[in-house]
């Protein structure tokens, strides 16, 4: 499917590259590798058979050409700052140079959208976003999208909602004691599990569209209260009470959740890709993270590359 040669490359090897980099190692013939800013994790990546490499806003990798050299596909999920993206930031050049590459993929946020009053959007949608992470996550987008335009690089965007998965969902928050149930009327999220994610990277890398860009999340947009309550049944405990949202001592990080208010469309990955979710609404993917648990396949990196909430 992707020819004899198969290595990918991750800018910030956090929870979705570790997913799908398990998942291609289950093919056999990948080489894998990619970016940490945690010497320890690098560690642990390393005793995985992943070639790992530190680097941060600050540092750019030692000798970046040669890293990357042979690289056919390319992951960048670093979190951006005000400049944008750091791996654009430092390494755009060093990326164009490579031959090999047939496929990049961007992990940006249904953020750059901004808030709709939960009206409808979809990739043709014209950016409008209201927040500092939104602004930061377009600018990074616009980025990237300039090197498919003007240097023809293989660029996708992918545009996720919430991520969730095993280790990082409303069941780990409502066993931690840090979930809350806020109430505020007519607001709707949009999530996605690790599984269905790591599908529709799989059909990009497996029918690339340079300059493609897609929405990553499930049919049921809902109130974060919905799902904890959800939560709270499957783990047998009583429902937390419903706090208004006027009423909520919220961190700014969290209440910048609730700004935005808007239902994302997921059809071109359904039609174009072929998708088929594997959880088409939360009630079926955190039945699945309880079950992953349960069955002790949780893996081994969790990180926050995009908002879980809810």
């Amino acid at each position: 499917m992707y020819g004899e040669h198969k290595q990918i490359f991750c800018f910030g090897y956090g929870y979705s590259c570790d997913y799908l980099a398990r998942s291609l190692m289950q093919d056999g013939g990948w080489q894998i590798a990619g970016t940490t800013r945690d010497a320890e994790k690098r560690s642990m990546m390393q005793a995985q058979g992943i070639r790992a490499f530190l680097f941060d806003y600050q540092t750019p990798l030692v000798d970046p050409r040669r890293f990357l050299e042979g690289t056919t596909h390319l992951l960048v999920s670093t979190p951006p700052d005000d400049s944008g993206d750091p791996s654009f930031t430092m390494h755009a050049e060093d990326v164009l140079s490579v031959p090999t590459l047939r496929w990049v993929g961007y992990l940006s946020s249904t953020n750059v959208y901004g808030d709709r009053a939960g009206g409808w959007v979809d990739e043709t949608t014209e950016l409008r976003p209201s927040s500092k992470r939104g602004d930061r996550r377009a600018r990074a987008e616009e980025q990237w999208r300039s090197l498919w335009i003007d240097r023809g690089l293989p660029v996708h965007i992918f545009r996720l909602g919430g991520i969730y998965g095993p280790g990082r969902s409303a069941l780990d928050s409502v066993r931690a004691g840090v979930a809350r149930r806020i109430d505020k009327p007519g607001h709707a999220f949009s999530r996605i599990h690790i599984d269905d994610i790591v599908a529709t990277l799989r059909a990009s890398m497996a029918k690339p569209r340079p300059g493609a860009i897609y929405n990553l999340c499930d049919d049921n947009a809902v109130p974060s209260h919905e799902v904890i309550g959800y939560a709270c049944e499957l783990l047998g405990l009583t429902p937390l009470p419903l706090i208004p949202y006027d009423q909520a001592d919220l961190a700014p990080i969290t209440r910048s959740f609730y700004s935005d208010n808007k239902r994302v469309r997921n059809d071109l990955i359904k039609t174009e890709l072929g998708i088929r979710l594997l959880h088409p609404d939360f009630r079926s993917g955190l039945r699945a993270c309880l079950e992953a648990e349960q069955r002790d396949k949780m893996p081994g990196f969790h990180s926050a590359e995009t908002s879980s909430f809810g």
